[in-house]
């Protein structure tokens, strides 16, 4: 797609005339993945990029010129203006592996190992197609609907706890014997895109009414795994008042 077809005059001047890296985002669970792991390019190589923040609750994102960059109308968008002409990319796990083959040249959000590199796919991929959209949908029940339907949040809450415990396998070490700090690679694993996928997720358990304490104490490893996590500066911005609309 040109950059003539991605641009239109409905498009705010911020987009267009943007140079480099720019994200469309919110600070939502998907937003923040692609949030921190750009934070983590910064720390890491000095790579840079603009913001354009949009309310999703207006819908914004289902506008022309949103749809020009993501026919799915959702965010975060990341377009890569280095490219010619500029590069849009949608869906969170794509975005973020965008980047990591573009800008994290030395793979240390990845592998270099063909073996690791599709462990770190495989928890990717897990989470992207099992973990974010239950608990997407649990969110969706207690908060947005608008009636509370007993049978649709019970379901979808045993489902995200059930995929917490899949987590917590694997962390756990339950089956191989070693317990690990971080979801893919050998040993006890290497902080990774698999990471920074999942985490902005799991790590909101604890905002919705519908997950409790005593729910959680079945996942010691994984509650670990989130602490260890939220103590990275890059993960902290990532998810912090940059990217909050009301700041």
């Amino acid at each position: 797609m040109s950059s003539h077809n991605l641009y239109t005059d409905e498009t705010p001047d911020e987009v267009k005339n943007a140079k480099g890296l720019h994200l469309i985002t919110m600070n939502t669970p998907n937003g923040q993945a692609v949030q921190v792991f750009l934070e983590e390019l910064k720390d890491a190589y000095g790579v840079d990029w603009t913001t354009t923040l949009v309310d999703i609750r207006t819908n914004d994102q289902k506008k022309d010129w949103f749809l020009r960059l993501d026919p799915n109308g959702r965010i975060p968008v990341l377009v890569d203006n280095n490219q010619s002409p500029p590069f849009p990319s949608m869906e969170t796990s794509a975005e973020i592996l965008y980047l990591l083959k573009q800008y994290d040249k030395k793979d240390m959000f990845g592998f270099s190992d063909d073996l690791e590199r599709n462990e770190c796919l495989q928890w990717m991929f897990f989470w992207h197609g099992s973990g974010a959209p239950y608990q997407g949908q649990v969110n969706h029940f207690t908060r947005a609907a608008p009636e509370k339907i007993q049978y649709a949040i019970d379901r979808f809450k045993n489902e995200t706890l059930r995929v917490f415990g899949v987590l917590e396998i694997q962390l756990s070490g339950k089956y191989t014997g070693q317990e690990k700090e971080y979801l893919a690679g050998k040993g006890k694993g290497m902080y990774s895109v698999a990471d920074i996928k999942t985490w902005p997720w799991v790590k909101g358990w604890n905002t919705n009414p519908a997950f409790t304490e005593e729910d959680m104490k079945a996942f010691p490893n994984l509650m670990k795994w989130i602490d260890r996590i939220a103590e990275r500066p890059a993960a902290q911005r990532g998810i912090g008042d940059a990217y909050a609309l009301n700041k």
